[in-house]
């Protein structure tokens, strides 16, 4: 854990996500919920993590996995009652831990009452709360924005007899924050999680807020453009437009400093914002955590994709402070909405373990904070799933060529006993859990040392010892070989030196300082050693000195 100052105790905190779905069942039902996160957080806590962060509990028809709010101020049954987020909470505080969790402000269900009072006419009270907008002339949508699910981001009402705009599925309707009311009402239930003791919150697509209030069309995406960091895969056709005027509306800035204003009057609280923003993203991070009244830090979707090589981290970290001066970043190599990073990082099965060790020992002495997604502790893969067991309406809309989120979603592997693996006694759970993941289960690593649980456990106590990866400077240095990264990391008086081999052989690498002032560390679970004025690698290896 970090060092302990309490007011920025995000700042290089690791933040553990849990996807309460597949974490614990303890109704037998095959759907995780909240009693089963609080059973399990002295797991979470031993190893070694600051915070968790929840992704949606809330009251929902779950058309997207609970992405879908119908009640921004309750617990849908499924995982349980306000009173078990209370003792959630407080079990939490006893071990240590803060408890982030998700907010969906963008959208609402269209079953939320808001929504059904809205469609219900024009001159309503909240009539104006979801984007509206007139038909063309010729019955067609009011303008060319798509949704990031696949179509157009527009849907006929014929109650309204009016399209109202969508992002994502027809059934989440986007919320119209021109509208100050609704402003209110989202930080009103902001205030209602806070005064429930939450420490923080991660703003699910911090940067669809606000749309343009002209409702102008989209331009194209023209072959010179910079598509770097698109944010849907390239089957869908979102990435044919740029996206300037559905999002990232100057605008959303206003909002942003509202968010900070309330949670600037409890203490020690924190904010984390998803920033999707193709090549604009870092520019996006920039405005929206400088200045110390905005978001504590954002995350955008630099590590989320296939390139894990010391050339890209090094872009991508350079490029994130040089770009933000004054905001923070939180780092990730996984989440809900991605395949998971063995699968994209290794080349073959028998380089998935040690690829797994290597990320957590880079991502774990970077500059920033870093978020885990459950179970890459373990190492596990992303899970092969047949299409009748998928359940994300992303993956079945795509399908075959882009197999949804489910895959990275699968329960969480407790023991090695099939078929539920300690999950769930219910005949079949939301998800299968995939055979390959039994041999990897918290069963089978916690209590060997050279299991990757005991890697990323020894490599967080680790950071947390030195002040130097809790937020100090980083500068990278040059190296004749493209498979190594190789930095220093510095805070007062203690200058550290990284050195990470990528390649699946091992390398030797000159050091361009005095030898004599080079002190090697123990690095867990990292190999290299100090040969004269080089540091020998092996495959997947790392070194570390004090300077």
């Amino acid at each position: 854990m970090t060092d302990g100052n309490t007011g920025n105790w995000w700042r290089g905190g690791v933040i553990y996500q849990i996807y309460p779905r597949s974490f614990q069942d303890t109704t037998g039902d095959g759907i995780g919920d909240l009693p089963g996160i609080t059973r399990r957080l002295t797991y979470v806590a031993e190893l070694g993590v600051d915070a968790i962060w929840l992704s949606p509990f809330f009251k929902s028809p779950m058309a997207d996995m609970g992405y879908d709010v119908s009640d921004y101020l309750d617990v849908d049954p499924m995982f349980g009652t306000l009173d078990d987020f209370r003792a959630l909470v407080d079990e939490a505080h006893r071990l240590g831990l803060k408890v982030i969790i998700d907010q969906v402000l963008s959208h609402t269900s269209d079953q939320h009452p808001w929504f059904k009072e809205s469609r219900s006419s024009k001159d309503n009270p909240k009539a104006d709360w979801y984007v509206w907008a007139d038909a063309k002339p010729d019955g067609t949508a009011p303008n060319n924005w798509m949704s990031i699910f696949g179509g157009p981001g527009w849907e006929w009402d014929g109650t309204r007899k009016q399209y109202y705009m969508h992002n994502f599925l027809t059934s989440q309707p986007d919320l119209n924050f021109h509208c100050e009311a609704v402003q209110d009402a989202l930080l009103d239930a902001v205030r209602f999680w806070l005064d429930l003791g939450v420490d923080g919150f991660r703003l699910d697509t911090v940067n669809y807020y606000f749309c343009d209030d002209k409702l102008r069309d989209n331009p194209p995406m023209l072959e010179d453009d910079d598509a770097a960091g698109l944010d849907a895969p390239d089957v869908n056709p979102y990435g044919f437009q740029k996206h300037i005027y559905d999002k990232t509306r100057p605008e959303n800035i206003g909002f942003l400093k509202r968010f900070r204003a309330l949670l600037d009057q409890y203490d020690d609280r924190s904010s984390v914002g998803e920033v999707g923003d193709g090549a604009r993203s870092l520019k996006t991070v920039a405005d929206y955590t400088a200045g110390n009244d905005k978001l504590h830090m954002c995350y955008t979707f630099d590590f989320l994709g296939p390139d894990f090589s010391p050339a890209h981290i090094r872009k991508c970290v350079e490029n994130f402070f040089a770009v933000v001066s004054d905001g923070w970043v939180c780092w990730a190599f996984s989440n809900h909405d991605v395949d998971r990073h063995v699968s994209r990082f290794a080349k073959t099965e028998a380089e998935r373990e040690p690829v797994a060790r290597l990320a957590i020992s880079v991502l774990a002495t970077l500059r920033g904070s870093i978020c885990l997604y459950q179970g890459e502790e373990l190492g596990l893969p992303q899970a092969e799933l047949a299409f009748e067991d998928l359940r994300d309406p992303y993956g079945i809309r795509f399908w075959p060529s882009y197999k949804g989120r489910d895959g990275c979603r699968t329960p969480m592997p407790w023991s090695n006993v099939p078929p539920d693996a300690g999950f769930s006694t219910a005949e079949k759970p939301w998800l299968p859990v995939p055979e390959a993941h039994l041999p990897l289960s918290v069963f089978e690593q916690t209590p060997r040392p050279d299991s990757v649980y005991s890697h990323y456990r020894a490599t967080l106590a680790f950071r947390a010892e030195h002040a130097a990866l809790f937020d100090g400077d980083i500068e990278f240095h040059d190296c004749e070989n493209d498979d190594v990264l190789m930095f220093t990391r510095s805070k007062g008086n203690e200058t550290l030196l990284f050195v990470f081999n990528f390649a699946d052989t091992p390398q030797a690498v000159a050091l361009q300082m005095a030898v004599d002032h080079v002190h090697s560390l123990d690095l867990p679970g990292m190999t290299g050693v100090l040969n004269g004025a080089e540091v020998e690698l092996g495959a997947f290896d790392g070194f570390c000195a004090r300077i």
